[in-house]
C-alpha cells in the first residue's frame, strides 16, 4: 500500500501559504474571486484576452489556484496564479497577475515563491511557464529560456 499523498489532498490544502505585510497568499479555491480573475484575463492580459468566464472557471477548477487577498481592498482579491501539475514530472505556472493598484510591492514575487514552494509543485522535475514581458521576475526564481526551443512544440 502506498503511503504517498494523493493529488487531491495536495491541491485542496485550503490554507494560508504566507503573508506579505497585510497581503495574504492562500491556496483555498473557495477564496478565488472568479469575477476578478475573468475580468483581468479577458480585458487586461495579453495572453487570455477575450477568454470566456466559463473557460476561466474550468481552468481554475482544474488547477492549483493561489490568490492574494487584502482585507481592506475592494475587491479583496488583488492577485492570482494557478499551477497545472501532476506533482512529480511537471508543473506549469500560469495566469500570474497582480491588479495594477497593488503592483510594485513584491506581491508577484511572493506569489511565485508560494507557488514554487507548494507541496504540489516543489518536487516536480520540470517547472515551466510562458511569458512575453516578465523574464526578469521569473529569472529571480530560477527560470531560464528553454534549453532547446526547437524541442518545445504547440498545437492550436
Amino acid at each position: 500500500m502506498s503511503t504517498s499523498t494523493d493529488l487531491a489532498s495536495l491541491l485542496t490544502t485550503s490554507s494560508t501559504l504566507r503573508w506579505l505585510g497585510a497581503y495574504e497568499i492562500t491556496d483555498d479555491p473557495a477564496r478565488v474571486d472568479l469575477d476578478v480573475v475573468h475580468g483581468f484575463l479577458a480585458r487586461e492580459s495579453y495572453w487570455r484576452r477575450g477568454v470566456s468566464r466559463e473557460r476561466v472557471a474550468t481552468a481554475v477548477r482544474m488547477s492549483l489556484p493561489l490568490s492574494v487577498h487584502l482585507a481592506t481592498a475592494t475587491p479583496t482579491m488583488v492577485g492570482f496564479a494557478r499551477v497545472v501539475t501532476d506533482t512529480v514530472t511537471h508543473a506549469w505556472l500560469d495566469d500570474v497577475f497582480v491588479l495594477r493598484e497593488h503592483r510594485r510591492r513584491g506581491i508577484a514575487g511572493a506569489l511565485v515563491e508560494a507557488a514554487l514552494a507548494h507541496p504540489a509543485v516543489v518536487d516536480a522535475s520540470l517547472q515551466l511557464l510562458l511569458t512575453a514581458d516578465a523574464h526578469d521576475l521569473y529569472a529571480r526564481y530560477g527560470f531560464r529560456p528553454f534549453p532547446d526551443p526547437e524541442a518545445l512544440m504547440t498545437r492550436s
